[in-house]
């Protein structure tokens, strides 16, 4: 069977783990090329995995006539023209969330994805392939809870890595809390509950880290959602969460609920000692997600091998790029958003 030919380009610390991941663990995929503005990165990684093309150039990659598919993990800030650039050039795209850093370039995302049907594009919302996350949503679909109503989730970055976030935020890669972080949360939202969202009231601020309100942003919001359907959500983003990464979502339902990640446990052992009982937590989202993020682009390849759409489309980019933003402006004016006069006005 011919092996889909890739090109990754970003081979910071996600990039490097989906490269990894197409270059030795995804049958039927050949990791052909790495693309990264910093050499030694490109160098490292030609070396060590036997890697047939380097570019610091994404253009030049893009000319690559071997490759059948981009495969995109650079900062949010370029995907929506890379996104663009590797359509119009005839691959097959992957590309991490989010769409853009704008509305408009979400918007912009569809309408390119949306003129090259014949393509596979896929965006990275990788939860809805993390085991757990599956089976919640089979429970659901069973019956299990009744009918959901309600989901309310957390999601905490460790204390450990606000310097680096900072740094980030400070190169305006992030787009905010809530579109930095809450989006893989709106987006089981939407797949949970089966429904969109209709208004939102969002609050938050800087508690910890003063830089926050240097550069416009919370270090920790929370959200409430109103859907269409009658339906509610509670959405908390932090980036100080002092003891690991600690994502947690539950689902209420008329007959019951279910909860993922209670306790983010990294593993079974429990530590009993003079201090009292420790489970050590996970410390980032490449260790909590490790399956997801693998099976995920396994999922990309088979699509693109068995000429089928995967089932995350560009759709639901937008959708969850339009309720990041209203809950934004909503942090900002501290005032409701209503979703249709929000996308209405942008």
């Amino acid at each position: 069977m011919k092996k889909v030919k890739v090109g990754i380009v970003g081979l910071g610390r996600l990039g490097r783990q989906h490269a990894e991941n197409l270059a030795f663990r995804i049958p039927g995929c050949e990791l052909t090329a790495v693309c990264s503005v910093i050499e030694s990165e490109v160098e490292e990684v030609q070396k060590q995995w036997n890697i047939p093309y380097g570019y610091t150039s994404y253009e030049e990659m893009l000319e690559n006539k071997e490759l059948d598919a981009i495969f995109i993990a650079s900062p949010s800030g370029f995907h929506c023209d890379q996104i663009k650039k590797a359509l119009a050039a005839g691959f097959h795209v992957f590309s991490e969330k989010p769409l853009g850093l704008y509305l408009e370039e979400a918007l912009e995302v569809q309408e390119a994805v949306n003129n090259h049907p014949d393509q596979v594009f896929m965006l990275g919302f990788m939860r809805r392939y993390d085991r757990s996350y599956m089976a919640a949503k089979e429970a659901i679909e069973r019956g299990e809870i009744g009918e959901p109503f309600m989901i309310r989730c957390y999601g905490l970055d460790p204390a450990s890595k606000l310097d680096g976030f900072l740094q980030f935020a400070r190169a305006n890669y992030s787009g905010g809390l809530f579109l930095d972080m809450s989006i893989h949360d709106f987006d089981l939202a939407r797949w949970y509950l089966g429904t969109e969202a209709k208004e939102t009231w969002a609050i938050g601020g800087a508690y910890a880290r003063p830089e926050f309100d240097e550069i416009n942003d919370a270090e920790t919001g929370a959200a409430m959602v109103h859907f269409e359907n009658n339906t509610m959500g509670i959405f908390v983003a932090g980036r100080n969460c002092a003891h690991g990464y600690h994502i947690e979502t539950e689902i209420i339902g008329t007959k019951g609920s279910l909860r993922i990640g209670t306790v983010p446990e990294k593993n079974q052992v429990v530590i009993m000692k003079e201090e009292g009982v420790i489970q050590e937590c996970f410390d980032g989202f490449l260790e909590r997600f490790e399956q997801a993020y693998q099976k995920e682009a396994e999922e990309f390849i088979n699509c693109i091998i068995e000429q089928r759409k995967p089932e995350v489309t560009v759709e639901d980019g937008v959708k969850s790029t339009e309720l990041g933003y209203a809950c934004k402006q909503s942090y900002e004016s501290k005032e409701l958003v209503k979703l249709n006069e929000f996308i209405a006005v942008d």
